[in-house]
């Protein structure tokens, strides 16, 4: 791994080593689901869902490319090492235990949907962030940045709809609620 960089001098110095430090952290993170996003889809290309989930890999890569314009637009360089952790990371992801020693389970499909909304979630903060703490910056495309969150939001709910009918093949009737007042998840 590399060093940090030694740390800024001055107040604008500090603000744009912040910057580059947070903008590599989700470059890293984009790195991680941008390859979740594409196992997935080729788990599930046969599925009934397949092309979904393809729609969604390519969107998210090409939501990580986005992410890397502004940083090149904003002059922070991307760190190999954050995008090495991101491609590990995402790796050691695949290590979860699913009930399975060998194949995959349905459970595998809801964690890995968990994880892949986190990261859209965390994509959609990003966003935010940029067009609120850096409103007047005129390097960045203030339309292009609520374009990319739009997308980010309506991904959420993709998944999140997804998700929903994985836990509904793996838990079926265990997450139903019962009837009357003595409801339980146990």
């Amino acid at each position: 791994m590399s060093p940090s960089p030694a740390p800024p001098r001055s107040g604008e110095d500090k603000a744009v080593h912040t910057l580059a430090i947070y903008l590599n952290d989700h470059l890293a993170g984009a790195t991680a689901g941008t390859q979740l996003a594409g196992r997935i889809a080729r788990v599930h290309a046969r599925s009934p869902y397949g092309a979904e989930f393809a729609r969604l890999a390519v969107e998210i890569a090409a939501d990580r490319q986005a992410l890397l314009e502004i940083m090149t637009s904003l002059g922070v360089p991307a760190r190999q090492y954050k995008i090495l952790a991101g491609r590990i990371g995402e790796r050691a992801g695949m290590l979860k235990s699913n009930g399975r020693l060998v194949r995959r389970s349905g459970l595998s499909t809801v964690i890995e949907l968990e994880g892949l909304r986190l990261g859209i979630e965390g994509k959609s903060l990003l966003w935010k962030t940029l067009l609120t703490a850096h409103p007047e910056d005129p390097r960045l495309d203030r339309l292009r940045l609520e374009d990319l969150l739009h997308a980010a939001r309506r991904q959420i709910e993709i998944v999140e709809e997804l998700r929903m009918r994985a836990v509904s093949r793996v838990f079926g009737e265990e997450l139903r609620p019962a009837q009357g007042p003595a409801t339980r998840l146990s």
